[in-house]
């Protein structure tokens, strides 16, 4: 049964319909080492009966043995961040369960509850990887950062020496929450972006009484305020703030014009300087899109990681759960295991295809159906 759900995640059938309708293929057969794949409704009503903390281990196993092989390294500034952030996996005005949660939305036709689940992720970002560690769902009632806080817990159990610093967005901006990783040994960063916060005004006029140093990233050019040794509110320690403004040449498609992209970010950090320089924060602030471009939208538009396959807390967290064992396992087959003339003429997605095509294209031993 978990080789057909992993089987079915790894090639990105998309649902337990696609999976049933390509049993008939000899590569289940070899998968499965001659043993007949259930039925859809058979994969979905066991998914329930899986215990996520299962997985979980295989996911520790995996991440175990890729740092005993020196398959994770470190960035050059050597800090390795653990970046955390929500995600709305689906939404329905008809459909609920048990696990949902549920809001208020004002349509046309008046005010309607809608259903939907969200969840936070947790992805290890260093030296040329994503690696997805662990999610944790948001229950009824509770916001996001509780989540989180439940999520980091977990992670720091399991993997204590991963990781050198947590990352997130504005949400994660709190007191509260930095007090809690800071407790537990780790550092925090986050973004500062709410401009009527006492500590966002204060590092702005203290910007102003600096000079700005200069640091230059390919063709981006930064121009960054270092702000160390700022109270924030009840947090037991100083903060230190950085904004960067950065300005980027960009060629225009339609009229062929280059012109500059301006943009303004700021960040509050507990990393002390040093180990961690002025431009480490800002190469950090800028690795917490990883967990967007590299995490979410590749798993959501190719392996299908909104999809519900079943609608049931449990079974949604198991698929979850095996679509991430599955991205790494594929990522690090194709960086690791794949020579760099096999990866110089064929991408990641070819490889993926060719995996999807291979459960299609092989016949059965026995005849299909009609």
């Amino acid at each position: 049964m978990v080789l057909s759900l992993f089987g079915m995640l790894l090639a990105r059938l998309g649902s337990l319909h696609a999976f049933e309708q390509s049993i008939f293929g000899g590569a289940w057969r070899r998968l499965l080492k001659g043993r007949r794949p259930p039925s859809a409704d058979t994969m979905a009503r066991v998914s329930e009966r899986l215990e996520p903390n299962d997985f979980r281990q295989v996911q520790a196993l995996l991440y175990a043995r890729l740092k005993r092989n020196k398959a994770l390294p470190a960035p050059p500034h050597g800090l390795v961040a653990l970046v955390i952030d929500g995600h709305e996996s689906n939404a329905s005005y008809l459909r609920s369960c048990p696990g949902c949660l549920s809001r208020t939305i004002t349509t046309k036709s008046g005010e309607k509850t809608q259903y939907y689940h969200r969840y936070v992720a947790a992805v290890l970002v260093g030296e040329g990887f994503t690696f997805f560690l662990d999610l944790e769902t948001q229950r009824p009632g509770e916001d996001e950062v509780a989540a989180a806080l439940r999520l980091v817990y977990r992670v720091l159990r399991q993997y204590p020496r991963a990781f050198d610093v947590v990352l997130a967005d504005s949400l994660y901006s709190r007191t509260t929450f930095f007090q809690r990783i800071r407790e537990r040994g780790k550092d925090v960063q986050a973004v500062l972006k709410h401009k009527e916060w006492t500590l966002t005004q204060e590092a702005q006029a203290l910007c102003q009484e600096v000079s700005p140093s200069r640091e230059d990233s390919g063709s981006t050019t930064r121009r960054c305020w270092d702000i160390k040794n700022l109270p924030w509110g009840d947090f037991d320690e100083t903060v230190r703030v950085v904004r960067c403004e950065e300005s980027t040449p960009v060629r225009r498609q339609l009229t062929e014009q280059v012109e500059q992209r301006q943009s303004e970010w700021m960040w509050v950090t507990t990393l002390n300087n040093p180990p961690a320089s002025t431009r480490t924060v800002v190469d950090l602030g800028h690795r917490r899109w990883a967990i967007e471009n590299e995490g979410f939208n590749e798993a959501v538009n190719l392996w299908h990681m909104d999809h519900v396959y079943h609608h049931e807390p449990r079974s949604m967290e198991v698929m979850l759960l095996l679509a991430m064992i599955a991205y790494n396992l594929l990522h690090v087959f194709y960086a690791r295991n794949l020579k760099p003339a096999v990866r110089s003429r064929a991408t990641l997605q070819h490889i993926a295809r060719q995996i999807t095509a291979d459960i299609y294209a092989q016949p059965s031993p026995r005849r299909a159906p009609p």
